[in-house]
């Protein structure tokens, strides 16, 4: 226990400090230093009180102390990270401007839309990031049964579009459950993996395998192929830096690699392979099949080599004739026709910058849990921000897929507001939390 004289010694330090949140880590640390001074000196022969005052003298006046780790303990703003943010929110503007299908509806209305989605993403980020997220911690199962329950509610009561039941009707709102559910997995695998050395048990073991690979076979029912996606290289870039036990981590690995294999084969079983059969095919030899399923990939392909450096502007008729969904899965391309390569790949970098800040700011927290939620974030916007400038390319199949930020839609825009809260919250606090991480 720590003495009166170090209590009121490290109520003056902190009295300086204006985080409160920084107070009980730095009480914990000076403790420590305190009670090995005053141990070093009571083994030279002083008495307890004589030790403790000469450790506390030793350390320096309290309100000094406290003035020096003030600046050191404060919450930081990633400020790149929000102005990024602001440019992308932008630049989702400009498909709307002439990317529009001819429909009923005109494009000041979807603009009008998209101003309403940002207004709304706004206050998620400024709720998330100011929230503890160190109290989803040990609430992993409630937010993973909370994914269960909206792919339940999509089972029985979920509004189908494209083939898809995957959306929840909501008064004036239409809500992508896959995108909803996906949030609260992603949460729940972070909570998982920053205790997962407690899953020692071959039971428990067995429980995680269930846990991976039931939101997949979800996803897969819905069907929503690219959230699954999504979700499998989400919960493996958190496991990679799980700082997991070495057997544990290896009996993992194992175990579900076998259940991958089986899951292939169920795939390959399933009556939807003709579905699945006919993109791979397309993907391989778009040539083959040009007015049917290779149809987009000629279109994409054929339009990214028309883009020239300088574009032909935001008002043309190739969205009317040739390439749907301009605003949402195929914006990038969109952007490319219209405003030339050289804005691509300025818009590739800005992205490329977004995505390695968050990556590099995973490793500035020493928090373990915090750490895992940045790495999850990261590949959250990491993947299909890949996923939808490639298929551009014909380097990957083409899927429905949202660019983060820029596509329209309120689902994904809500979402990814969510999921950067977070970042910016454990940033924010990594000179506060305790750490819970010894980096070498």
């Amino acid at each position: 226990m720590s003495s009166p004289k170090f209590e009121e010694y490290l109520s003056k330090v902190t009295s300086k400090v204006k985080s409160k949140e920084a107070h009980n880590m730095i009480k914990k640390e000076l403790t420590h230093h305190l009670q090995e001074l005053s141990q070093a000196y009571k083994k030279r022969g002083f008495s307890e009180e004589d030790s403790d005052e000469k450790a506390i003298q030793e350390m320096g006046n309290p309100f000094t102390v406290g003035e020096k780790l003030n600046p050191l303990h404060k919450p930081k703003m990633d400020w790149v990270l929000i102005v990024l943010f602001v440019i992308f929110a932008s630049i989702s503007f400009l498909p709307l401007v002439g990317g529009i299908p001819e429909t009923s509806l005109s494009s000041t209305y979807f603009m009008r839309r998209q101003a309403i989605w940002y207004f709304l993403a706004v206050p998620v980020i400024i709720g998330f990031l100011f929230f503890d997220y160190q109290k989803f911690k040990n609430w992993w199962m409630y937010f993973y049964a909370i994914g269960l329950l909206i792919h339940l509610y999509l089972h029985f009561f979920g509004y189908m579009i494209n083939g898809a039941k995957r959306w929840v009707l909501l008064p004036g709102l239409t809500l992508d459950g896959t995108i909803m559910s996906l949030f609260f997995f992603f949460i729940a695998w972070a909570g998982i993996f920053n205790k997962i050395n407690e899953f020692h048990s071959w039971k428990k073991q067995g429980f995680l395998l269930v846990l991976f690979w039931t939101p997949i076979l979800l996803y897969m029912m819905v069907p929503n192929f690219m959230v699954g996606i999504i979700y499998f290289f989400c919960v493996l870039g958190m496991f990679t830096f799980a700082q997991a036990h070495k057997k544990l981590a290896i009996k993992l690995v194992i175990a579900n690699l076998m259940a991958g294999v089986i899951f292939m084969i169920m795939m390959i079983m399933t009556p939807r392979q003709g579905y699945l059969f006919t993109r791979l095919s397309a993907f391989m030899n778009p040539d083959a099949d040009p007015n049917g399923a290779g149809y987009m990939y000629m279109v994409v392909r054929n339009i990214l080599a028309e883009a020239g450096w300088f574009g032909n502007g935001l008002y043309n008729n190739l969205n009317l004739q040739l390439l749907p969904g301009s605003h949402t899965d195929f914006a990038f391309p969109f952007l490319v026709y219209s405003l030339g390569w050289g804005v691509g790949i300025v818009l590739c970098l800005i992205l490329l910058i977004f995505i390695s800040r968050i990556s590099k700011n995973a490793f500035k927290t020493k928090d373990l849990y915090g750490r895992l939620i940045v790495i999850g974030g990261a590949v959250l916007f990491s993947v299909p921000t890949a996923w939808n400038i490639l298929m551009g390319f014909g380097i990957v199949p083409i899927m429905e897929v949202s660019l983060p930020f820029i596509s329209y839609g309120g689902s994904t825009i809500v979402f990814y507001a969510a999921v950067l809260g977070l970042i910016l919250n454990v940033y924010r606090s990594k000179d506060i939390v305790e750490p819970t991480i010894a980096d070498f």
